[in-house]
């Protein structure tokens, strides 16, 4: 479950992908920076500036259903 504080975290590592100053390009290979020019969808410089609404959460993962047959020996 993504909770409000996973957005707004300190533990998000900085990328040009989520900055202010960063555009993704079509290809989504390369971020269109306004300050350093094309550049790495993960690369940060001294201007990055996070933009929260350029981020999305990584899909949860599906839990397996287990039987009580996996939990007996």
């Amino acid at each position: 479950m993504i909770f409000k504080s996973d957005f707004f975290s300190s533990n998000i590592e900085p990328a040009c992908e989520y900055c202010v100053h960063g555009e993704l390009s079509r290809d989504k290979k390369t971020v269109l920076c306004i300050k350093k020019g094309v550049v790495a969808p993960y690369y940060s410089c001294s201007k990055y500036k996070y933009e929260i609404t350029k981020r999305t959460p990584k899909p949860q993962v599906k839990m397996r259903n287990y039987d009580d047959e996996d939990f007996s020996l």
